[in-house]
């Protein structure tokens, strides 16, 4: 198993970011370097690269940036590699400095996607190449990386205050993302759209049940998702304290 040097300064990313390989284990098979991850605007994420082949010393493992990202930090803790990230953040390497490189051994790239980028867009260009130590290509591929969405908060009501049937619940999230509020048995409580400087608020239309609850809210936009933090509210019976 591999060990990251840059845990805690990716953990943000890791919450609203799935970060995965899938199809890794067939591009293995067929020969070719593979590696994804979902990142939200604004955040940091780890493309784990694999299907790298047994490799000598002298061997390099390229990754290229898509568009508009940068690398930003080569995160595998291990001996026996070196990395380096370009000036302009384009691209990064990891060198093979002794011992070679076995089959099963995945590389982790650090990638930083712009705040502007749009959820659900599917960066271009980014690329992988493997080269042995004299410069011969031994191995290609691409990586996917996915515009995520950052998950949307969900300011009120707040916890542990009793709450009449009806409350106004608001939060924020992306601008333009639909929201919906759920509660602790997946009931819809009410729905909208995230205004353009991200807030939203909405009210349930039928009255929530009296007792223990918990709302959820989930943002929507062009096929990504992410959730917010549960609260735990309490719903007074109707007409207590009249």
């Amino acid at each position: 198993m591999n060990r990251y040097s840059r845990t805690a300064a990716v953990a943000g990313a890791l919450v609203v970011g799935a970060l995965a390989v899938p199809g890794a284990p067939a591009a293995a098979r067929d020969g070719g370097l593979w590696g994804a991850a979902t990142i939200a605007p604004g955040r940091e994420g780890i493309v784990e690269v694999a299907g790298v082949p047994e490799t000598a010393a002298g061997a390099t493992l390229t990754l290229t940036a898509p568009r508009g990202t940068r690398v930003t930090g080569l995160p595998l803790d291990a001996s026996g590699y070196h990395g380096s990230v370009a000036a302009d953040g384009r691209s990064a390497t990891y060198t093979v400095t002794g011992g070679g490189a076995g089959q099963d051994r995945v590389f982790p790239f650090v990638l930083a996607v712009p705040a502007h980028a749009v959820p659900g867009t599917r960066l271009r260009d980014c690329s992988l190449r493997l080269t042995d130590g004299r410069g011969v290509p031994r191995a290609v591929g691409r990586c996917a990386v996915t515009v995520g969405l950052a998950g949307p908060t969900l300011t009120r009501p707040l916890s542990g205050v009793p709450l009449a049937a009806r409350p106004e619940i608001s939060g924020t999230a992306h601008p333009g993302a639909q929201v919906t509020v759920r509660d602790k048995d997946d009931r819809e409580a009410c729905a909208t759209t995230a205004a353009p400087d991200g807030t939203w608020a909405c009210t349930p239309g039928d009255g929530l049940p009296a007792g223990a609850n918990r709302l959820q809210a989930v943002a929507t936009l062009n096929g990504v998702s992410a959730m917010s933090e549960q609260v735990d509210i309490s719903v007074a019976e109707a007409g207590a304290g009249q």
